[in-house]
């Protein structure tokens, strides 16, 4: 006899009842033993009878937030006489910055897969259900359980996580508010608009995303029958929803009529991914990723350097990928698929040869700003389960700890180098090296390469309009060390302009007029007059520069400090940590620093955490 069972939620909360619908093959009363299980610490939690087709679980208050599975076991014995249910327990008040979520909906999908008329597989038979129920037996991790290696390991690894169904995220704007830190795991397929819509408000309000899953995102489903019916039609045509409210239409997120890129929440997509299927799945086992940003802090403890290889398997068969270009050897995001244009790619794997497998592409792992939250993506199902790998623990840690936390502060955008001035003109950024040498790159934080761009003889301190005046052109302006005011004319080269204050270390300019600082003074410079004045103390300044109509400096105890650009005494505002940096310019709402032999950084003009 086989004994069926599901629950009638995927997840219940501590000190809750949660219960079960229960039915066998034979015409007798069900009955048999049930056992309660901790997956993720392969802990037995309870063992007790059932008799009927109900039974309820009364959820104790000391039970772990974690994902659990109760087995159902006939009378009879027979091994292919039970039944087993997981459902999540969640904490009851946070426990944790952390909230793991389970993708419950993507294991709805995979549910009977191939049966028609049973489950949403396979993609294209013509017999595949529009509509699942929840309200039947199956709907676990698949036989691969791209999610159980995570599980494992958060608990031994010092991770006390709380859990929620990826269902939860539905209605889920209240419970995410209690978190620092969401993590999807393994293969988080199908979201729908309520997930996706409540963890990108998470985010954008600073909250963070850590995706350790590949093809996530991919699908849209809806809800039916209070949460308990999956809808996904695949096809617009078929799906009514494409008529009433076509942003619902259940097909893939990028696709028409959603016009939604998956790109928006994870950076990435499965369209540029790869994959590689049935009787070739194997073929995930011998790949590998690429490291082309080894400074980042992603990759901190890892000894990893540019170019090397790690993680071999944690290609799983589905990757995600997003559209890139080379530039100087140096992967570089173009954005046209949607893509954020703050998206960092750290590490890539070229997989175009799984295209006799299933489909060929690339894995770009990254990071991304996303308003005020942090998006971070390993972009392939298998990570998890490669934890024994130690540059996978640690990365998986380094993202874990900085994304759970309120660190803030400097983040490297650049490889090591040292200039003794900076600036911003237009989007690309200037840097003036030791031996006088002009360099130019994009603003970004990729880890783009330098290119020389010429030279800026003794120039110490650079700054650059925000427009221009009718006494001054936007371009270039520098102090040098025999004490300059200069301009690189287009046609001329640097000339002078003006003489400058004795001893200057920073340039800055606001609404057209000149802030020069000195390791004592502050100086401004009028364009009514070419005689400086003196307008109060530096603040002990090592550099200076100016944004959105505010001065900042770093002074020479290591901090930054910030005013207003007004012509009387004023007193300067500690604001955060300079993070050793000893040149300082601004762009966009971003201070940016450099110091000798340091790599480029950058961090938000806001007062440390």
């Amino acid at each position: 006899m086989t004994v069926y069972a599901y629950a009638e939620s995927t997840s219940c909360v501590q000190e809750g009842t949660l219960r079960f619908h229960l039915a066998h093959t034979s015409r007798a009363p069900a009955r048999g033993t049930v056992t309660v299980e901790d997956v993720a610490a392969d802990l037995p939690m309870l063992s007790e009878r059932f008799d009927g087709p109900l039974w309820t679980l009364e959820i104790p208050a000391d039970w772990p937030s974690s994902l659990y599975r109760a087995v159902f076991t006939a009378d009879e014995g027979f091994s292919e006489g039970f039944s087993d249910v997981y459902f999540v327990v969640r904490a009851a008040r946070p426990n944790s910055p952390i909230l793991l979520s389970i993708p419950f909906p993507t294991w709805q999908a995979y549910n009977r897969a191939g049966i028609p008329g049973e489950s949403i597989y396979w993609t294209e038979q013509p017999n595949r259900a529009a509509k699942v129920s929840f309200d039947r037996p199956g709907g676990g991790p698949p036989p691969e359980r791209w999610e159980e290696g995570m599980l494992r390991w958060l608990g031994p690894a010092g991770y006390d996580v709380d859990y929620c169904s990826g269902l939860d995220l539905h209605d889920g704007a209240e419970l995410l508010s209690g978190y620092r830190l969401l993590v999807v795991n393994g293969h988080d397929e199908y979201w729908s608009a309520g997930m996706r819509d409540n963890v990108e408000e998470f985010v954008r309000r600073g909250g963070n995303l850590a995706v350790f899953s590949g093809n996530t995102c991919w699908w849209q489903f809806r809800l039916e029958d209070d949460g308990r019916t999956m809808v996904c039609y695949r096809d617009a045509v078929m799906d009514p929803m494409a008529a009433i409210d076509p942003g619902l239409t259940t097909v893939e997120w990028s696709s028409a009529p959603v016009n939604r890129p998956e790109n928006g929440l994870t950076g990435v997509s499965f369209r540029r991914g790869a994959g590689t299927w049935g009787p070739y799945m194997q073929r995930m086992h011998e790949e590998s990723y690429t490291v082309r940003f080894p400074e980042h802090w992603v990759f901190a403890g890892t000894g990893l350097g540019e170019g090397d290889k790690f993680g071999q398997g944690a290609i799983g068969y589905e990757t995600d990928a997003c559209d890139f270009v080379e530039v100087d050897g140096v992967p570089l995001a173009t954005g046209r698929d949607g893509t954020p244009p703050s998206f960092v790619i750290l590490a890539t794997a070229d997989l175009r040869h799984w295209h006799r497998y299933g489909q060929g592409g690339m894995a770009t792992m990254g990071v991304f700003g996303l308003g005020a939250g942090t998006v971070f993506t390993a972009s392939t199902v298998n990570w998890g389960n490669t934890l024994h790998d130690p540059a996978v623990d640690r990365i998986t840690r380094n993202v874990l700890d900085r994304l759970s936390s309120r660190t803030g502060g400097w983040e490297i955008i650049g490889g090591v180098g040292t200039f003794r001035a900076l600036t911003v003109f237009g989007s690309r950024l200037y840097g003036v090296a030791p031996d006088d040498s002009l360099f130019v790159r994009d603003v970004s934080a990729q880890n783009l390469r330098w290119q020389r761009a010429g030279t800026a003889p003794q120039v110490v301190a650079m700054a650059t309009p925000r427009e221009a005046t009718t006494v001054h052109p936007i371009g270039l302006y520098g102090l040098t060390s025999d004490d300059r005011l200069v301009y690189q004319d287009p046609e001329h080269g640097w000339i002078t302009i003006a003489d400058a204050p004795s001893g200057g270390v920073g340039l800055g300019m606001v609404n057209g007029e000149f802030f020069a600082a000195t390791a004592e003074d502050l100086w401004r410079l009028s364009p009514e007059t070419s005689e400086w004045a003196l307008v109060d103390s530096s603040g002990g300044a090592v550099s200076l520069t100016a944004m959105n109509g505010r001065l900042y400096v770093v002074d020479g105890e290591g901090r930054i400090r910030t005013r207003l650009p007004v012509t009387t005494p004023a007193e300067w505002t500690d604001l955060c940590d300079a993070g050793g940096c000893t040149v300082l310019t601004a762009h966009a709402g971003l201070l940016i620093g450099a110091a000798p032999d340091r790599p480029l950084f950058q961090r938000p003009p806001l007062p440390d955490l």
